[in-house]
């Protein structure tokens, strides 16, 4: 039987239903606002496996082209692979909802939410979210939730709750918050350099919405809801705990204070593998195996969170508000259009910037529409920027952190209309202890600058941790390590100018984080950006004078509408020629506006360029023009004065005195000027030598 809830939200209602979809699935919620829905459905195995240490989650957002009545482009007409935009917001369901699933349940579970439906006009990701929480929600499957998502954008002065597409294209901010009614659990967003104030007015009144939503599900659940099942709690405890915890504490306590990640690594694992073999027979048993490893991970988080709480002690020796020593190199690539190193600490990312034409553009065929993008970031993040053996390759971590390189670093990558050119950026991350998505906006940045693309201002990141105890004893840390990522209670990653904020990326472990924290947080990062960006401006400031060398060239021009069909001619004929004799390639708009590209420094743009000029201008009664004898006659001699545009200057018109021989003043191929003397009725063009150099000779 259907049971629904509903809730307003601005003109529309948000329609929450079950019951009467997927009805074979643990738990599926069909949702929709507007002209968008989602049916999200949630699946547990039937085995449970003691003793998991984590939670075996899987989701899958997935897009249907008929959502918005469009058959998938290309030879294979149906959906593939996740596309890019499906990952990241499968990340976006996954982060808030992951902590709240219990590690006991000890079942492999599958959310999958699909858009069925889309008016393209209100993005489908937020209802993802909230129809995802629903169906875990009213489930039989355990969660702390529920949880729920509200996008809000700035503009003008104003905040606007779920916005619309055409309404995010021209915000100043936009960012995603989902969380509990307790609080705030995720924050992702990007912005034009608004001010912390604004984001954290922004974060309260996401808030708002956020409560009100969790309240809609709850009544769904009192509608609709199965009883929980039971979880699997290991019951056994470790054998000679206390021996083993009074052995490894002291020893831990030293090791995991050596200077480099890896001998920490290193000298850790040797205390854990010693006492591995001491115990060795004991171990032998999968559980005992289990709770061993689980004590020395305790032993860790216990040591490093007390030291910061009570000493102020951090792994590497640090206070609380330092940043790693950081050194900038530009120019280490011979041969790509820009490149740059950006190194902090133990974190390294290798920028390389190369510079393309409009036909490099990044097309995307979504179900909202397609669209070009003529600014591309990728982010590669090998194994062995860990010290570790494994499989190269894209996954959806590397989609998400260049993501959000990408969002950082496109407020300040100059129009198309001053820049007509398509940038790629690709970030190697050659070592990795800590952020290597804000590396990766710093040496973005670099390499930009050094590669001569005109960015408006510099751009910086930075990752901030949180460690707490209570509600009122708390410590931020600046520029975390990945140990202290791992063990704390937050990871907060701002970039931004040095006049406000471009990017940011949140993830909250606890129920929630107080304002006051969150502002303190915000303004410490903010210290944190300033001190990145003056040592990045010491290495380079200001982008290049100059392109590289080995980048292609572009000239702009702007011709009339009518004569776009003369330029491209029969069948592109006319592009064509230009393209291969002068070696460019020409882009022309709708609106006139032709860019014609040279490919490397054989290319000649000007030549193309007065090609281009001659076949779509007309010639003006006045003007002096440098033209080319092409033919001599008895009676004058006919000259080019623009591409494939001839005009007559008669015999009498060569010279003030008598001339008898039109070839004893010209000759072909010879090079002169001309004065346009008259267009006549049927549009020939009369010419005068001697005119032209009378009035040039003044």
């Amino acid at each position: 039987m259907k049971k629904r809830v509903t809730y307003k939200i601005g003109e529309h209602d948000l329609i929450l239903e079950t019951g009467y979809l997927a009805k074979q699935a643990n738990g599926s919620i069909y949702a929709e606002y507007a002209g968008s829905a989602i049916l999200a459905t949630i699946c547990a195995s039937g085995q449970a496996q003691e003793g998991l240490d984590y939670v075996p989650l899987t989701v899958d957002y997935n897009e249907k082209y008929y959502a918005a009545g469009k058959i998938p482009g290309g030879f294979i007409k149906r959906e593939g692979r996740p596309k890019d935009k499906e990952i990241l917001v499968s990340r976006l369901i996954d982060r808030p909802m992951r902590p709240l699933f219990k590690k006991e349940f000890g079942r492999d579970i599958q959310l999958v939410p699909t858009c069925i439906s889309t008016d393209m006009i209100n993005p489908p990701d937020i209802l993802a979210v909230i129809a995802s929480s629903a169906a875990v929600h009213i489930s039989d499957i355990p969660f702390d939730g529920p949880v729920a998502a509200a996008r809000v954008a700035y503009k003008n002065g104003e905040y606007i709750i779920n916005p619309t597409f055409s309404q995010i294209e021209t915000a100043d901010m936009e960012i995603v918050v989902a969380g509990t009614k307790e609080g705030i659990t995720m924050v992702e967003g990007g912005a034009n350099e608004v001010s912390e104030e604004v984001m954290l007015t922004a974060l309260e009144k996401a808030h708002e919405m956020i409560k009100a939503l969790c309240k809609m599900q709850e009544d769904l659940r009192e509608l609709a809801g199965k009883e929980k099942l039971p979880l699997v709690p290991l019951e056994a405890e470790l054998e000679n705990k206390q021996a083993i915890y009074d052995e490894a504490f002291p020893r831990l306590s030293k090791t995991l204070y050596l200077s480099t990640k890896m001998e920490r690594r290193e000298e850790s694992d040797k205390v854990k593998k010693e006492l591995a073999e001491k115990y060795a027979e004991q171990l032998e048993d999968e559980i005992q195996l289990k709770l061993f490893n689980a004590l020395f991970e305790d032993m860790e988080y216990n040591i490093l969170r007390t030291n910061i709480l009570d000493k102020g002690l951090r792994v590497d020796g640090r206070g609380t508000k330092d940043i790693r020593p950081i050194t900038c190199e530009i120019g280490v690539l011979p041969r790509p259009h820009g490149s740059a190193v950006f190194t902090r600490g133990e974190t390294q990312s290798l920028g390389v910037v190369t510079i393309g034409t409009v036909f490099d553009e990044q097309i995307y065929d979504d179900i909202e529409g397609d669209r070009r993008e003529n600014f591309i970031l990728h982010y590669n993040f090998p194994p062995f920027s860990v010290g570790e053996v494994g499989r190269l390759g894209t996954g959806r971590r590397e989609i998400g952190h260049g993501n959000l390189a990408h969002r950082s670093l496109y407020p300040m990558v100059p129009e198309r209309e001053k820049f007509p050119y398509t940038v790629r950026v690709v970030s190697e991350v050659l070592e990795s202890n800590g952020s290597s998505s804000m590396a990766t906006v710093c040496s973005g940045t670099l390499s930009m600058l050094h590669a001569g693309v005109p960015m408006k201002k510099p751009v910086a990141g930075i990752a901030m941790g949180l460690i707490t105890e209570g509600n009122d004893r708390y410590a931020i840390l600046s520029d975390i390590l990945g140990e202290e990522d791992h063990l704390g209670d937050m990871d907060f990653k701002v970039a931004g100018t040095a006049d406000g904020i471009t990017g940011f990326q949140m993830d909250i472990k606890i129920a929630g984080v107080s304002p006051e924290i969150m502002k303190n947080a915000l303004a410490q990062a903010k210290e944190g950006r300033m001190h990145i960006l003056g040592i990045m401006n010491r290495c380079i400031s200001a982008p290049n004078e100059e392109l590289s060398q080995y980048a292609p060239r572009v000239e702009v021009m702007t011709i009339p509408e009518d004569k776009i069909g003369a330029l491209i001619g029969p069948g592109g004929k006319n592009v064509k020629a230009i393209s291969d004799k002068y070696n460019v390639t020409i882009n022309t708009e709708n609106d006139g506006t032709v860019t014609i590209y040279g490919k490397d420094g054989s290319s000649d743009l000007k030549g193309a360029k007065l090609i281009v000029k001659g076949i779509t201008s007309d010639p003006e009664v006045g003007i002096i023009y440098d033209g080319v004898v092409k033919k001599i006659m008895d009676f004058g001699a006919f000259v080019e004065i623009l591409p494939g545009k001839e005009g007559l200057c008669h015999i009498s018109k060569l010279s003030k005195a008598r001339v008898e021989k039109v070839s004893d003043v010209l000759k072909e191929g010879q090079e002169i000027p001309v004065k346009l003397l008259e267009i006549d009725k049927l549009g020939r063009l009369n010419l005068s030598y001697i005119d032209a150099l009378e009035e040039r000779s003044k």
